[in-house]
């Protein structure tokens, strides 16, 4: 059984990957009402990804014994001006998301919990993917979202393919 703060920032932490999947759905929504659907399709599969994290902490917290409590995710208020601000929006959420599974981390530390920080050392890992990406396709935007780059930018991104997390995948 894990401490009681580790399984209250771990609920926590579902309905916040759970959100962010939320979220990543407005911008897919964005996109494809902008015609973007290769954007659109990027969004569509990072929505996944955030749902697969969600899942991966709920089996973790079942597999350790503990109740996990779905929280209430407040609807997305987002309104973009441009095609940059959706990106720009996301980069600022994979660093909060960072800094919240920094904290479980923190905790984790705290309370001698070495089953829990070895389950996060992935999500460590992931989080700086994540952050990569978003500040990638912020640069990708600034320095080829012109008309003739937006439409290659566009066609590059509708390739993305779905793949599980790496830690769900069975050896």
């Amino acid at each position: 059984m894990l401490d009681q703060r580790i399984t209250d920032l771990l609920n926590e932490q579902v309905a916040k990957e759970f959100y962010s999947a939320y979220l990543y759905l407005a911008f897919s929504d964005h996109y494809e009402e902008a015609g973007l659907k290769g954007y659109a399709h990027w969004y569509e599969i990072q929505a996944q990804e955030e749902r697969d994290h969600a899942l991966l902490i709920r089996r973790y917290l079942h597999d350790a014994g503990c109740t996990v409590t779905l929280g209430t995710l407040a609807a997305p208020d987002v309104q973009f001006v441009d095609n940059l601000a959706p990106l720009q929006a996301g980069y600022d959420h994979e660093l909060y998301i960072t800094a919240s599974i920094n904290d479980i981390y923190a905790t984790a530390v705290e309370l001698h919990d070495f089953r829990t920080m070895q389950f996060l050392d992935w999500f460590v890992g992931e989080q700086a993917e994540e952050e990569m990406n978003a500040s990638k396709l912020i640069s990708d935007m600034k320095l080829f979202g012109d008309s003739r780059g937006l439409y290659e930018l566009d066609r590059e991104y509708s390739a993305r393919a779905y793949a599980a997390p790496s830690i769900m995948v069975a050896p």
